[in-house]
């Protein structure tokens, strides 16, 4: 099995980063690599080209973890009420999902993507809940939301 050197032009997940010699097999690199434009062989007439993207990477990492502070502070500051049918004994009709308090973030003016938020699963309770949310690899915070109800509750 023969293998080939590349120097990566765009970031790929679980192979690296823009800037970074990687070896793969020569079929995935001749198939699916360069003729996406994502590398180019390594040679040493491209060494300025590495120097660039090394820049350029570190710039974006920079611009990112900021921006990623940035929607922190925004989160910390949010109260997040989410309002559930509820019938006899407050029992929830449903369940609160990742998906419904993203779609609230985005109400307040945050943008998370869902594979961001680590909800355990369904929230089918009423009251306070917590979960995090990892915006950088170095930047994770805490998401306080409450489930009330929408009509009064019944005891019965």
């Amino acid at each position: 099995m023969s293998t080939t050197e590349l120097l990566l032009l765009k970031p790929l997940e679980g192979l690296g980063h823009e800037g970074e010699t990687v070896k793969v097999r020569a079929g995935y690199a001749r198939n699916f690599l360069l003729p996406r434009k994502m590398a180019i062989p390594k040679t040493h007439s491209n060494r300025r080209q590495i120097d660039a993207l090394v820049r350029d990477r570190e710039t974006r990492i920079d611009r990112e973890l900021a921006n990623a502070e940035e929607i922190a502070a925004k989160v910390r500051k949010a109260h997040i009420a989410l309002a559930v049918k509820t019938g006899p004994g407050g029992r929830v009709f449903g369940a609160i999902t990742a998906a419904n308090l993203i779609d609230r973030l985005a109400d307040e003016g945050i943008d998370v993507d869902r594979k961001q938020l680590s909800l355990e699963g369904p929230v089918k309770s009423l009251g306070k809940h917590t979960t995090q949310i990892r915006l950088h690899a170095e930047v994770t915070v805490d998401l306080d939301f409450e489930v009330v109800s929408e009509n009064p509750i019944d005891e019965e």
